[in-house]
């Protein structure tokens, strides 16, 4: 199966107040957490990233895909296409809160390899990584990282996400936190 990406200009960051079905994506990669009363489970997929996070019968699901994408309206917090540089917080029932911070940056293609070339050398230590293949206009695939920190009182999730086609990369930092 080809698993590139959807061009840069067609991204949206969303979040739920429910799960969403995993058939929507497709999934390559996933790791699950489980720590101080939460569990969260964190996917690399073809645009980007979904994390879906419960805690006492809540859950929260962070979508970074295709705006173009068929997602439910029915419980979407948050609905933001990736353009530039946003932060955003949701305070949710018992004092849960949901911070996100995200920035799409067009870099030189210089900048853009090297940092690729970083991204794919560091993420070999932790993490997780996914390699797309190419699109055909340039030698190598797209990346996703994600670096997941997990504490008691919060969840922290790093993803970047590259686009060669573009020289793009999108950055977002999202922390979940207890009360």
């Amino acid at each position: 199966m080809l698993t590139v990406r959807p061009k840069v200009a067609e991204l949206a960051f969303k979040l739920y107040g429910r799960a969403l079905h995993p058939e929507l994506f497709d999934v390559h990669k996933t790791r699950v957490v489980e720590r101080g009363g939460y569990q969260a489970r964190v996917d690399i997929t073809n645009a980007g990233h979904i994390v879906t996070w419960r805690y006492e019968g809540m859950t929260l699901t962070e979508v970074a895909s295709s705006a173009q994408h068929p997602l439910p309206q029915k419980r979407r917090l948050m609905s933001h296409r990736l353009r530039g540089e946003r932060d955003d917080r949701v305070e949710c029932r018992g004092g849960v809160v949901y911070q996100v911070s995200f920035q799409l940056e067009p870099v030189a293609p210089e900048i853009f390899w090297t940092f690729q070339q970083e991204l794919a050398n560091d993420s070999e230590r932790e993490g997780m990584l996914h390699t797309f293949d190419s699109s055909g206009r340039m030698a190598l695939g797209a990346l996703s990282y994600i670096n997941i920190e997990s504490r008691d009182r919060n969840l922290l999730i790093q993803a970047f996400h590259t686009f060669p086609d573009d020289y793009a990369i999108v950055k977002s930092q999202s922390l979940f936190q207890l009360p």
